[in-house]
């Protein structure tokens, strides 16, 4: 399968939507990486998030939570001394690459919503968060490797990071699917009026195809 520019990568088995909407729960950062770990995520969370209700709670998924340590920290970043616990700094290349972690992260939790949010406010173009979720539905697991990275390229107001992967991914048939490619990460330069969501990176383009599963 290849996803091409601009579309988010879709689990290839047919599904129905009525039935993604069906999904379970989100698995919650507690479970994902025990309570003493979670907890410790969380205290970071309430420490950087400026919102009067945070979602910095164990019981939603760890990809949740650290979107929006990523979020408060950008909104901050470069008014004063950096603030504890943000790292990596937010117009750095390991932020771009934590993006896309956080997306397999969140796809993995089943917290399709964060996932969807990585590609920014609208997510994916021309695509709503109920069919991307039911891109997932016959997907048990996966995992990311980042591959070598290298410095981005800026152009036309906004700075590109690429952001090499090989996503292993496991079907609920026990089926095991291996997919290789690249993620384009961007965000716009600094320039004036740029809106914080638009400062910080977001997923802009996939290109991945299928290959020998291991």
């Amino acid at each position: 399968m290849v996803a091409r520019a601009e579309e988010a990568p879709q689990t290839p088995a047919p599904v129905n939507i009525a039935t993604a909407a069906a999904a379970p729960q989100p698995l919650s950062c507690a479970a994902d990486i025990g309570a003493t770990a979670a907890a410790e995520r969380v205290k970071l969370c309430r420490n950087v998030s400026p919102a009067t209700h945070p979602p910095c709670n164990a019981a939603n998924s760890c990809a949740l939570i650290e979107d929006e340590i990523a979020r408060s920290c950008a909104l901050f970043d470069g008014k004063g001394d950096p603030m504890p616990g943000c790292d990596p700094a937010p117009k750095s290349m390991a932020a771009a690459i934590a993006v896309v972690q956080r997306y397999y992260a969140a796809i993995n939790a089943r917290d399709y919503g964060t996932a969807w949010a990585q590609w920014g406010d609208d997510g994916p173009p021309n695509q709503t968060l109920q069919a991307f979720q039911a891109g997932f539905a016959n997907t048990r697991s996966t995992r990311v490797t980042i591959g070598k990275v290298e410095p981005g390229d800026a152009g036309a107001g906004s700075i590109y990071q690429t952001v090499p992967v090989t996503v292993d991914s496991q079907l609920q048939n026990g089926t095991v699917q291996r997919f290789a490619g690249d993620y384009v990460v961007r965000r716009v330069n600094d320039v004036e009026g740029a809106s914080p969501s638009q400062l910080r990176w977001h997923i802009g383009q996939a290109t991945l195809k299928a290959v020998p599963a291991p």
